[in-house]
């Protein structure tokens, strides 16, 4: 998956799950480790910071 691939999944998933969204990324990524798909689970990985990244720093 290249960067605007990754950008456009992870802006898709956070409008769909909200605050959500890292968390389902999470899951996902570890799922595909356990699978042993290890590409896939980078991409998600990959996701999932750029999730955060959308989402800005925490608020306290």
């Amino acid at each position: 998956m290249d960067a605007l691939q990754t950008a456009q999944y992870a802006r898709a998933l956070y409008t769909a799950h909200g605050d959500q969204a890292e968390a389902e990324a999470a899951q996902k990524m570890r799922e595909c480790e356990a699978a042993g798909n290890v590409q896939e689970a980078k991409d998600w990985q990959a996701v999932r910071q750029t999730i955060r990244q959308i989402r800005g720093p925490n608020q306290g």
